[in-house]
């Protein structure tokens, strides 16, 4: 007799482990999307600031060139302004074709320029287009043209709202699908204890008193999965940046410590809304109807 009520009692504690495991792998794949969704502007936000501005000059005067540069630079829009002579613009096209035409030609073609970066609200062509009538209002005698890859900028605009749409609905989806898997796994695991909570019930125990203990276990197994969460996509963070260091450059930290808060908020608040319900619905149901 005793052998047996050990071995009901024994069935009748939820099996947390399981429960804790699969809520910590469910909060992962959550947290390794929100990652990309969270830093998907800032990565499109570091593409088109390495998009190079040039403003070809027309005049040699160092005066002049100086007056040109500091213009550029006192605007809101412009990072990192340089003045590129002959020998730097040489230098640059043959490290980005790969060739040099010293073999071809005696004298060096490319003019001398201001080059420098636009922030990345700036990179679009109607903002670039006012740039250069900018430009050319105030120094049309001493620049030739703003130069600057139109077809890129058009393409990285079009495509990252096409993304960040397609992440938006992609987030919203596994939203849902997290909250739905975490809520049966929850489920499952207190339905190996639904004899417990109505035997409980038949000896006078009130709701409050049934249903508490469970909620602070909820909180506490919560609180344990998104801790496994987060060290896990911690890591792959951490293996994602030593991978690509140009993450690591456009990392946030607010952002990744508000995902962070977001796991242990959804963990830990649809743990405890599963058990509390798991709880009333055993105490509604018939004896009969547990087995």
């Amino acid at each position: 007799m005793a052998i047996t009520r050990k071995a009901s009692m024994k069935r009748s504690k939820p099996n947390y482990i399981y429960s804790i495991v699969g809520v910590a792998l469910v909060l992962l794949i959550m947290g390794i999307m929100g990652w990309f969704f969270l830093n998907i502007s800032s990565v499109g936000n570091a593409f088109k600031e390495d998009i190079r501005l040039s403003a070809y000059l027309r005049t040699l005067n160092k005066d002049t060139i100086g007056q040109i540069q500091q213009f550029i630079a006192s605007k809101p829009y412009a990072k990192n302004v340089t003045y590129v002579d002959k020998t730097s613009a040489k230098a640059i096209w043959n490290k980005e074709n790969n060739e040099d035409w010293a073999k071809i030609l005696d004298v060096n073609p490319l003019p001398e320029s201001i080059d420098f970066y636009a922030k990345a609200q700036y990179v679009n062509r109607d903002s670039l287009t006012k740039i250069s009538a900018d430009l050319m209002a105030a120094y049309g005698n001493q620049i030739t043209d703003l130069q600057y890859p139109q077809s890129l900028v058009t393409n990285l605009n079009e495509r990252a709202s096409k993304i960040g749409l397609i992440f938006l609905v992609v987030a919203i989806i596994l939203c849902l699908i997290v909250i739905f898997s975490i809520d049966n796994t929850i489920r499952l695991a207190m339905f190996s204890n639904r004899f417990l909570i109505k035997t409980m019930q038949m000896v006078g125990a009130t709701r409050s008193f049934i249903a508490r203990p469970l909620n602070v276990r909820a909180v506490i197994n919560g609180l344990i999965s998104s801790g496994i969460a987060i060290v896990l996509l911690f890591t792959l963070i951490g293996w994602a940046e030593s991978q690509f260091p140009q993450l690591k450059a456009i990392r946030d930290f607010k952002l990744t410590l508000v995902l962070f808060l977001g796991l242990i908020i959804l963990g830990v608040g649809i743990s405890v809304y599963s058990t509390h319900r798991s709880v009333l619905k055993y105490l509604k149901m018939k004896l009969d109807d547990l087995y």
